[in-house]
């Protein structure tokens, strides 16, 4: 097993499997957020994001997601100074663009961009939920005390522009991303013939842009002040 590991197909393999595992998350956490648009009185958010704080199953697959992640971005450091090490001259850059998309040639870049942006969000959205709940107003929903996260995350849209401009771009970033990554990951797990790639080429440009868009609603929904 470790020698599959450290081989490039191993490497490759994980990555897929990494990948495949934060799309599954991805899914989840933007059906979670945007109940944020679709109830005003923030009561279902709540809900949702109380049972994804207090499910056992949850906290759980938590420290299991944080090490798909930190795998995820290890094994894409490691792919990404492989290749450029193996690349005896630069390549042709016109060629290059004629036989790739420009998402798959800058993931590392694209990769780098949303890690930054991942810590932003866990500053200050998920640090604030689970380790420094005493700052944030409760509510009480069906008779059950809960942290008011409707309020935290609405606020800071409303009040901090940049916050929310910040977030647009991060969901840009992540469009891109998906669009080359999602398809790639299958392609590296053997659906990689004629038929099976066109398909799975544009379902990752549907969930690509599903995903853009729906992440990019959030902040403008609060920033626009449709909420009111």
């Amino acid at each position: 097993m470790s020698n599959f590991l450290l081989a490039s197909i191993g490497r490759k393999f994980m990555m897929s499997i990494t990948g495949l595992f934060l799309l599954m998350f991805i899914t989840v956490h933007l059906t979670l957020n945007l109940l944020l648009v679709f109830d005003d009185s923030g009561e279902l958010f709540n809900i949702g994001a109380h049972f994804m704080a207090t499910n056992p199953l949850i906290k759980i697959m938590e420290p299991i997601l944080g090490l798909g992640f930190l795998i995820h971005i290890i094994w894409s450091i490691i792919i990404t100074y492989q290749n450029w090490v193996a690349r005896p001259v630069k390549y042709n850059k016109q060629n290059l663009s004629e036989s790739s998309t420009w998402a798959s040639r800058n993931m590392f870049i694209l990769g780098g961009l949303i890690f930054v942006f991942l810590v932003i969000h866990i500053i200050n959205f998920f640090y604030v939920i689970k380790f420094d709940t005493h700052s944030m107003s409760t509510v009480i929903v069906n008779g059950t005390e809960m942290e008011d996260g409707y309020k935290l995350v609405s606020e800071l849209f409303i009040n901090c522009k940049l916050y929310g401009v910040l977030y647009i771009v991060g969901a840009i970033l992540l469009t891109l991303h998906l669009t080359h990554g999602f398809w790639s990951a299958f392609q590296t797990l053997g659906l990689n013939n004629k038929n099976w790639m066109s398909r799975l080429k544009l379902v990752a440009k549907i969930f690509a842009i599903v995903v853009g868009i729906g992440f990019s609603i959030i902040p403008l929904y609060f920033m626009l002040g449709l909420n009111n």
